[in-house]
């Protein structure tokens, strides 16, 4: 959204990959020689900027004027730490404690205005309290009832009490499933302002930026699906909560002083029951199973081995292995995608060699294959699920991260009484576009790496 780039350049391939050599876990945001202040890290925990390669529209803001304010929130360590870039600073919510923190990487302890914050609790006033539709029940005819048989448990509906029915006092488990219902945005919103406050934003002549990642529809529609009441119910909570938070900016900042811009890092699949209920042909795929059969077919070729390994959307050699047995990679390449095409749900597959060499392939889905692949990070066989398909997971019976028009179509947003006319534009467009348009309201160059051209505003 603030570089202008795809994974291509910046590197951020998915949530989690391995490395391209070692085949070692990786994980967007982690790093090692930073920890979450005031809170346990593990390992993998997102703590900073590292794996991004490239720089953000706030990072060129503070290198023209250092007073320049750049903050990240969000209910995700990953939604909070990329948009603030290698420059500003991020706040994510914690859920051993219900907290937002930051990390060792940003600053060595919080201002006082985060302490103050995070020692009212202010997570815990949903403690036993019900997650109520807001609308009559005739009022949700075009989502799915509750408790749908793919949702996997009894309590699947709503009204959804908060923290269990044994539970004393609130917990890490209360304070996870607060991301799963309005309320964690409701302190994801809670908390901006108090970074509005805490850091005076907007209250001189140098610009700030403020990226608020609200996480909870993610959560939901993965738990849920995007058709469930669930999700329909969440985003008109969601809206009065966003109207709330602009009459507040309205009030602090001023009606003339922002701009604020609304966009999705992606749509939603439905759920493969959902769809197949449609008549669609749908699917989900054991990864694991799917990735035995592969190695077993590499196995008759080239030997006894686990030749592949998941990374990100890709399949990853064993480099070793391929070293050991002295076979050429992009052999073991091109017979691992055979395997792959073979399977019910893959769509279509391309190699290092493949995708590398830069010129567009007559194939499906190259030119977005291309764009969301990394030649230092990504793996060798880079593939995309047939629609409708999804790998099998335990904590989500829907998902994202395909080519199709359900996960790629998401909505651009501005406004700003001074700067954005009223109107719509119907023009194709790309998220990348948004980083050089902010860059154009700030007055600054948009990233050196960026792809994207400012998006054609309303002119009447």
């Amino acid at each position: 959204m603030l570089s202008g780039t795809y994974p291509h350049r910046h590197g951020i391939i998915a949530n989690e990959w391995r490395d391209a050599i070692t085949g070692a876990p990786e994980y967007c945001t982690g790093d090692t020689t930073a920890t979450y202040i005031g809170h346990k890290t593990q390992p993998l925990d997102g703590t900073s900027p590292k794996n991004l390669m490239v720089e953000t529209v706030g990072d060129v803001l503070r290198r023209a004027d250092p007073r320049a304010k750049v903050i990240g929130i969000s209910g995700k360590d990953r939604g909070a730490i990329l948009p603030a870039g290698k420059t500003g600073t991020a706040y994510m919510y914690m859920t051993q404690t219900g907290f937002f923190a930051s990390s060792t990487f940003y600053m060595p302890q919080h201002p006082a205005w985060v302490t103050a914050f995070n020692a009212a609790k202010p997570a815990d006033r949903w403690f036993k309290k019900e997650w109520k539709a807001l609308l009559p029940d005739e009022a949700y005819a075009r989502s799915l009832p509750d408790r749908q048989a793919w949702y996997g448990q009894k309590a699947a509906a709503l009204p959804m009490l908060m923290g269990a029915p044994s539970d004393e006092a609130p917990g890490s488990a209360y304070y996870s499933q607060l991301l799963r219902s309005p309320y964690a945005d409701q302190l994801t919103l809670d908390f901006a302002r108090a970074a509005i406050a805490g850091e005076g934003l907007g209250k001189d002549n140098v610009p700030d930026i403020l990226s608020i990642s609200l996480s909870g529809h993610d959560y939901i529609n993965h738990r849920f699906s995007a058709e469930s009441r669930f999700s329909h119910d969440h985003l008109l909570q969601l809206d009065r909560m966003l109207q709330d938070f602009f009459k507040h900016l309205d009030a602090t900042v001023g009606r003339d002083n922002y701009i604020a811009t609304l966009t999705a890092d992606h749509g939603f699949m439905p759920a493969p029951e959902f769809t197949a209920q449609q008549g669609l042909r749908s699917g989900r795929i054991v990864g694991n199973q799917l990735l035995t059969r592969v190695n077993s077919g590499l196995e008759e070729e080239f030997g006894a081995g686990k030749w592949v390994s998941f990374s990100g959307s890709s399949l990853l050699l064993n480099k070793q292995l391929i070293t050991q047995q002295r076979v050429d990679p992009d052999e073991v390449a091109e017979e691992a995608r055979a395997l792959l095409m073979e399977e019910p749900g893959i769509a279509a597959a391309y190699t290092r060699r493949e995708l590398a060499a830069g010129s567009r392939i007559d194939g499906p889905f190259f030119g977005a294959m291309q764009r969301a692949w990394h030649v230092d990070v990504s793996g060798d066989v880079q593939y995309v699920l047939k629609p409708y398909w999804m790998f099998q997971s335990s904590s989500s019976i829907a998902t994202h991260g395909s080519p199709y028009p359900y996960d790629t179509n998401v909505p651009i947003l501005a406004w700003g009484p001074r700067w954005v006319k009223p109107g719509r534009v119907d023009e194709r467009v790309e998220v990348v576009d948004i980083a050089p348009t902010v860059a154009s309201w700030l007055g600054v160059a948009p990233p050196a790496t960026s792809e994207g051209k400012p998006l054609p505003l309303p002119t009447k």
